[in-house]
C-alpha cells in the first residue's frame, strides 16, 4: 500500500486520537463513547475526497482505540502510510539564489513525515528560512527572525506559544524607499508543524508576506 495520507491530515488524525483517549479517561458511558468514536471515524474519512477500501481498513482501528497506549500502536502504524515531505540540498539552494553562503542543516536530522513546510533558523544572520510544497511547486521564503520571549498566537499554526517576528523587507520599485512585512510565528518550528491540520493559514502567511 503506498503513502496516501499528507503530514497535515496526520495531525488532524492525531488529534481526533487525542479526543478518544480523553473521552474514555473522562467517561464510561457506553452512548457517549460510541458517539465519540462514530465522530472520529466520519471526520477521518472525510479528510479524503476519494477513499479506498484497503486505505478505510487502516484507518477503521482508531474506533478501537480506548487509552494512550493503543492510540500510540494506531499512529505508529498509520504514520508509516504519511506521504513524507520531499525536498533536496540542491532544490533548497535553486530556492534562495541570492544568499552567498546559505546554510542548510543536514535533511537526516528531520522526520520529514512529520514536516508540513522545512524551516531552520541561521544564528549568524538572524534569518528563518520557510521552504514548503504548494499546488506541486516548492517554494522558499527568507526573512529575519527575532525571538519575543513571550508567549502569542502563531500566524502559521493560529496556536498559542512561543513567538517571534519574521519578518523581510523590500525595495520598492520607481522610489527606491522600503518596504517592511512581518508576522508572528512560533519559535519552534516542529512544533508549529505538528499544530498545522490544514494549510490554509500557512498559504495565507505565504501570501501576505510576499504580497
Amino acid at each position: 500500500m503506498q503513502p496516501f495520507i499528507q503530514v497535515d491530515e496526520f495531525n488532524y488524525i492525531r488529534e481526533q486520537v487525542k479526543r478518544l483517549v480523553n473521552a474514555h479517561s473522562t467517561t464510561n458511558d457506553k452512548a457517549v463513547l460510541s458517539a465519540v468514536k462514530s465522530i472520529a471515524i466520519e471526520r477521518v474519512f472525510a479528510l479524503f475526497s476519494e477513499i479506498e477500501d484497503e486505505q478505510k481498513n487502516i484507518l477503521q482501528p482508531i474506533t478501537d482505540i480506548h487509552d494512550k497506549e493503543t492510540g500510540e500502536k494506531f499512529l505508529l502504524h498509520v504514520k508509516s502510510y504519511v506521504i513524507p515531505f520531499y525536498v533536496t540540498e540542491q532544490g533548497i539552494k535553486k530556492l534562495f539564489p541570492k544568499v552567498k553562503k546559505l546554510i542548510i542543516p543536514s535533511l537526516e536530522k528531520f522526520d520529514l513525515r512529520e514536516v508540513v513546510y522545512l524551516s531552520w533558523f541561521d544564528p549568524q544572520t538572524n534569518k528563518k528560512y520557510l521552504v514548503l510544497n504548494r499546488m506541486g511547486k516548492c517554494l522558499g521564503v527568507e526573512g529575519s527572525f527575532q525571538s519575543m520571549n513571550k508567549k502569542g498566537v502563531c500566524a502559521i499554526c493560529n496556536r498559542h506559544g512561543e513567538i517571534g517576528m519574521f519578518s523581510i523587507k523590500e525595495k520598492r520599485k520607481g522610489d527606491g524607499t522600503f518596504i517592511s512585512r512581518g508576522n508572528f510565528i512560533c519559535t519552534d518550528s516542529q512544533e508549529c508543524n505538528n499544530h498545522l491540520m490544514n494549510l490554509e493559514k500557512l498559504y495565507e502567511f505565504v501570501d501576505n508576506i510576499q504580497k
